[in-house]
C-alpha cells in the first residue's frame, strides 16, 4: 500500500485535477490495498465519467471493501446493467455492513443468466465464490464447498492477485459455513498469494478477529 502511494503522489502532486491521471491513481490504490483513497478519487472521476465501467466498478468495490453497503448501493446506479457492477455490488450486500444478503443472493442468482459471465474467468472465478458463500449462509455447507471447488479450480488460471481475492471471499464463505479452521488458513493462503494487493489486505482484516 505505501508503495503504491509513493508511485501516485507524485503524478496527482502535478496533475491531480487531471482526469485520466485520477482514475489510474485510483485503480492502483485499489488494487494495492487502499479502497479509502481510491473511493474518494473515484467519486471525483465520477463526475466527470459517470458512464465509465471502470470508475463505476472501482467506485461500488471501494465501498463495497470499506463496509459501505450504502454507498455501494448508491454508486451502482451509475451502470446498474454491468456484470461487473452488479458482481460487485452483490459482494458489497453479502459481506459488506449494512448489507442486503437477500439482495445480494437474488443478484447472484440473476448474475448467472448474464452472457458477459463467461467471457471473464475472474468473473466465473467470483461468482461462484459469491455462490458460496451464499450456500454457507443457507446452511448448505455441501453446496457452498461444491462452489468453493468450482472457484478454486478457475482460480488456478489467474493472476495472483484475483487468487488473493477470490481466496478472501472463500475465506467469508467458509466462516459462515461455521468453518473457522478452513477459514483461517484460506484467509492466509490469500495473504500469501499477493501480499500487497486488496485481496490479501481483505483477507488480513477478516482473519484477524479468528486468531
Amino acid at each position: 500500500m505505501e508503495a503504491a502511494r509513493t508511485l501516485v503522489a507524485p503524478l496527482l502532486g502535478r496533475f491531480g485535477t487531471v482526469t485520466l491521471v485520477r482514475k489510474i491513481a485510483a485503480e492502483i490504490l485499489y488494487a494495492s490495498g487502499d479502497p479509502l483513497s481510491a473511493a474518494s478519487l473515484f467519486e471525483h472521476v465520477a463526475k466527470k465519467l459517470p458512464g465509465d465501467p471502470t470508475v463505476v466498478v472501482g467506485l461500488v468495490a471501494s465501498y463495497a471493501a470499506l463496509n459501505r453497503a450504502g454507498d455501494a448501493r448508491r454508486s451502482a446506479v451509475l451502470l446498474p446493467k454491468h456484470v461487473d457492477v452488479r458482481l460487485a455490488l452483490a459482494w458489497s450486500e453479502l459481506v459488506a455492513l449494512g448489507g442486503d444478503p437477500e439482495r445480494g443472493a437474488g443478484l447472484v442468482a440473476l448474475i448467472v443468466t448474464d452472457p458477459d459471465l463467461a467471457r471473464s474467468a475472474e468473473r466465473v472465478g467470483m461468482h461462484h465464490a459469491l455462490e458460496a458463500i451464499v450456500a454457507a449462509r443457507s446452511h448448505d455447507r455441501d453446496g457452498a464447498r461444491a462452489k468453493l471447488h468450482a472457484s478454486q479450480l478457475t482460480a488456478a488460471k489467474l493472476r495472483a492477485a484475483d487468487r488473493a481475492f477470490l481466496g478472501y471471499l472463500s475465506g467469508v464463505a467458509l466462516r459462515e459455513a461455521g468453518l473457522v479452521d478452513d477459514a483461517r488458513a484460506t484467509f492466509a493462503l490469500a495473504m500469501d498469494a499477493s501480499p500487497e494487493s486488496i485481496g490479501a489486505a481483505l483477507a488480513r482484516r477478516e482473519r484477524a478477529p479468528l486468531s
